[in-house]
């Protein structure tokens, strides 16, 4: 339970449900990126796999070690990275399997990651498990918000919301996880990060990930350099369409990061913040949907030369 920072009302709660055994067979846990939601979810499958006598999980008995290291066999992950919904296909099969014992645990655990994007078909193909399940079954669905799912999946489950970390309990945790840091960094990324240590961790390592391109486009477009946002475009032409793609997704990020610091909010990135002291929302609006416009003609085939061209045209207008 200790690796979930904060949190101390639904901690409490969870400690006094896991030492009278009263666990629920399905728990919606609902929060932003990372509020916390699959460190939450390893200390619920670890606790209902836990075979110690006294505090649950206990972190050192054999199933919750494995649980705890992704390698126990009855807590399985109903997902498929590679698709952008998670299919009724998915959680047909997961259903099907439900009806076979444990193989050494104490429960058969389903975690389903991308809850949200479940759509109604599978939705509803879930329903039917949870609402009569196998006393032997449970369901972790994680989720950035409750209101994504059915009503009827939420009435039959236990919603678990992650709150916020404070100041002081944020910066000490990023103190702790990266003391390569400078103190002004780590303050500066939880200032942007509104209370979420997995969004300042995030936040930390992309401060330092920027491609230079994209370090370069900030640079001249903060300075209405035209010249050297050509210069960047020109040799762009050559890259291939999956290369491009991405560098564009990033300059648009950075924009829409520019706009909210116009708006008052802190941006994820510095060089987002020069943006949006230096250029008005309209010139940043310009220029985003120009870099929208040509992320949707490279997906619509349109080769990176003549977006490359098109750009030059478009953010030197």
């Amino acid at each position: 339970m200790d690796a979930l920072l904060g949190n101390a009302r639904l901690r409490s709660a969870l400690a006094a449900a896991f030492a009278s055994d009263r666990l629920s067979h399905c728990y919606l846990l609902a929060g932003p990126e990372g509020s916390g939601k699959h460190t939450l979810a390893r200390i619920l499958a670890a606790a209902m796999e836990c075979t110690a006598g006294g505090k649950r999980p206990c972190g050192v008995c054999l199933q919750c070690r494995k649980v705890l290291d992704n390698v126990h066999p009855d807590v399985i992950t109903v997902d498929d990275p590679a698709k952008k919904t998670v299919t009724v296909e998915l959680i047909r099969n997961a259903r099907a399997d439900v009806y076979i014992k444990p193989n050494e645990g104490r429960r058969k655990v389903y975690v389903i990651p991308r809850a949200m994007d479940m759509n109604p078909a599978a939705q509803n193909a879930l329903l039917k498990v949870i609402e009569e399940p196998p006393d032997y079954a449970a369901f972790l669905l994680l989720t950035d918000g409750a209101e994504r799912l059915l009503p009827t999946i939420r009435s039959r489950s236990v919603t678990l919301h992650l709150a916020p970390l404070t100041e002081a309990e944020g910066l000490d945790a990023l103190a702790k996880r990266c003391p390569d840091k400078d103190a002004a960094a780590r303050a500066a990324a939880w200032a942007r990060s509104e209370g979420w240590l997995g969004q300042a961790l995030r936040l930390l390592e992309e401060g330092e990930s920027l491609a230079p391109e994209t370090q370069r486009f900030a640079a001249c477009f903060a300075r209405r350099d035209k010249l050297g946002l050509t210069e960047l475009l020109v040799p762009l032409e050559r890259q291939k369409r999956e290369q491009l793609v991405p560098l564009l997704q990033q300059w648009i990020e950075l924009l829409s990061q520019a706009l909210a610091v116009r708006a008052g909010q802190l941006g994820r990135w510095e060089a987002a913040e020069r943006i949006g002291r230096s250029r008005t929302s309209a010139e940043s609006l310009k220029a985003l949907r120009s870099l929208q416009r040509a992320a949707e003609l490279l997906n619509g085939n349109v080769s990176p030369g003549a977006v490359c061209g098109a750009l030059q045209v478009w953010l030197d207008e």
